[in-house]
């Protein structure tokens, strides 16, 4: 959608956009590198190569195959070899290399996100499924007027945001937007600019879009947090929109920016108002979208340590 058909005027009750400092971990694609750690009794560089598929370059895991030759590489890139070794280019077959399979059980490694701040360190089989999951992978941006690649840590991903994609930046826990759109019946897909705010030292995406739900035309307003769920769940924020002595609330706790913004949008997990309703909210007769979204953003109150104990007792002699 050309977003110079959209005015988005933003207020906060920060003082002024914060100038974010630019950090040192720098991602521009989503492969990170393996760092391993190989016991002492087995030399570093003929393991690795010995685990590292000559196709992809990634660590291999059962079922490791191998030509007839020994020459080895995953089962992913044995399809799509066409069944011909590269490295000799003879038939593979079905030849397992069960004696590599038995040297990987052996070894433990760290998770390739150390470098990052990982300190876990797994058995070989176990390590793929904790990267997964891992807490230190980086983030992919959270931009969602386009599909931005990039990927890295929170600071970096603010910067990128601030420098690459123009995102609003604002400090403070409240704001006010106004979303203005003329011929908004034309309008049946549309994602208006992110802004971010900076929030309790943490960093917040307001994402604002229009999309169609059933067949029928709404528009949604949802806030992510930058960092993961288990974070995001200290914080609630609240959105509220209205106009013409009728208005809508809605309160929950942020997404973690783990989750793409299409999932939370397809989850309806936001507030959701109908292009009737956001027309009526508009005023006038009904032709031009001028809809104002008021938000606030709060810290959760930490859970007394007793909070999860046995049932609360009167004072009986009181």
């Amino acid at each position: 959608m050309d977003y110079d058909s959209i005015e988005c005027v933003s207020t906060s009750d920060g003082l002024g956009n914060e100038e974010i400092p630019h950090h040192h971990h720098h991602f521009t694609s989503s492969k990170t590198h393996n760092v391993n750690v190989i016991p002492s009794k087995i030399h570093p560089t003929s393991v690795h190569e010995l685990l590292e598929c000559p196709v992809c370059t990634n660590s291999m895991y059962p079922p490791i195959h191998q030509c007839h030759n020994g020459h080895t590489l995953c089962s992913t890139c044995k399809t799509r070899v066409e069944n011909r070794c590269p490295t000799c280019r003879q038939e593979l077959g079905d030849i397992r290399c069960l004696a590599l399979e038995k040297v990987a059980e052996s070894l433990e490694f760290p998770c390739k996100y150390f470098p990052l701040g990982c300190p876990e360190i797994f058995p070989y089989y176990s390590k793929l499924k904790h990267e997964l999951i891992c807490n230190f992978r980086p983030y992919t941006c959270p931009y969602a007027g386009s599909e931005c690649s990039v990927v890295g840590d929170i600071p970096f991903l603010v910067t990128h945001l601030r420098d690459d994609h123009k995102v609003d930046m604002h400090s403070g826990c409240t704001f006010n937007h106004r979303y203005v759109k003329s011929n908004p019946r034309e309008v049946e897909n549309a994602t208006w600019m992110l802004t971010v705010f900076n929030c309790f030292g943490q960093y917040f995406c307001l994402h604002f879009e229009a999309f169609q739900l059933s067949m029928a035309p709404v528009y949604m307003a949802f806030v992510r947090f930058m960092g993961d769920e288990e974070d995001a769940r200290n914080y609630s924020y609240s959105l509220e929109v209205g106009g013409n002595g009728r208005k809508l609330i809605w309160e929950g706790t942020p997404r973690s920016i783990r989750d793409g913004h299409r999932k939370v949008r397809d989850s309806h997990d936001g507030l959701i108002i109908q292009r009737n309703m956001a027309l009526f909210f508009s005023g006038g007769e009904r032709k031009e979208l001028k809809l104002r979204v008021t938000g606030r953003i709060w810290k959760e109150p930490p859970n007394p340590p007793d909070a999860a104990g046995g049932p609360c007792i009167p004072n009986l002699y009181t």
